[in-house]
């Protein structure tokens, strides 16, 4: 075996992991995937006999890499229309990106309150399992900055977690009654389930019109459900694909195929409490996805 038939097993095998973080610091698969075709790019050039430590080698280019996506990202936001929300990534069939408590929207929603630092180091060591110093050898940082660092992310994640996991029958339960209200036009079943301050989030992804501020209340959500999704529901095909860890129910439509969108609901006390409805910014088909 040459060299270079190493080097590309060594990165081979890194790689589910690199996209694993990379998803989770830049919530977009296609960035993620462009952040490690980057860091491949550099394993590539660089002289890799030399390295003592080729999994911490890629993991420290990959992380520095999407730092600066994340500042170039968080610029970008600033004027991004409406709200953001995480693409949705499948679970089912991930390339390996495990962990899947950690890639629930919800999670990645309160991963973008921390600095980009603090999200590198709070995923690093907290759920990649790398230890202090070479957290603090990636980040360029003392390890006991680093430690005060992990320790106020995880005083922010953990404030602001949510820990309710909504069990598998009332995922398939919220699915059925939304397609019901898509389709049918029959909210009643869904109005049960939706909490009074229920509140709706849309993310356009920059392609179609979408509401740009976020929709409170029950009555509110069931109508923008009633009078504008239910207008294309009789075009829908529906499926129900794992995304983000979670049960999700996918709409294509044959006049708006480039659509997708993604409904995601977090139950909170006794009923359904956060609805998100977003348009990814690739091209796909429309998604509703439970917690």
């Amino acid at each position: 075996m040459t060299l270079l038939d190493d080097d590309d097993h060594v990165f081979a095998a890194a790689r589910p992991m690199l996209l694993g973080l990379a998803y989770r610091l830049l919530g977009s698969r296609a960035d993620a995937e462009d952040a490690v075709q980057d860091t491949w790019l550099k394993w590539r050039a660089a002289a890799t006999d030399a390295v003592d430590n080729p999994g911490g080698w890629l993991t420290t280019v990959c992380t520095r890499r999407c730092i600066d996506m994340m500042r170039s990202a968080h610029r970008s936001r600033v004027e991004y229309v409406g709200n953001w929300l995480p693409e949705p990534l499948p679970t089912a069939a991930d390339d390996g990106v495990s962990l899947a408590s950690s890639l629930t929207t919800a999670f990645l929603l309160v991963l973008e309150r921390l600095t980009p630092k603090e999200r590198a180091a709070y995923l690093l060591h907290e759920v990649f399992d790398v230890s202090y110093a070479e957290t603090a050898r990636t980040l360029q940082m003392e390890e006991v900055g680093c430690r005060k660092l992990v320790s106020r992310a995880r005083g922010h994640v953990e404030q602001a977690r949510v820990r309710h996991v909504t069990p598998r029958e009332r995922q398939e339960e919220l699915l059925a009654a939304f397609e019901a209200a898509v389709v049918g036009g029959h909210t009643g079943r869904l109005a049960a389930l939706l909490a009074s301050d229920v509140e709706l989030q849309v993310d356009s992804g920059g392609k179609v019109a979408a509401l740009r501020d976020t929709l409170r209340g029950r009555e509110a959500v069931l109508a923008f459900v009633r009078d504008t999704l239910h207008r294309v529901g009789g075009t829908l095909v529906w499926e129900a694909p794992d995304l983000n860890g979670a049960r999700a129910g996918p709409a294509g439509s044959g006049r708006q195929h480039a659509r997708r969108r993604l409904v995601r609901l977090r139950r909170a006390r006794r009923r359904d409490r956060h609805l998100h409805h977003a348009q990814p910014r690739q091209a796909g088909r429309a998604r509703m996805m439970t917690p």
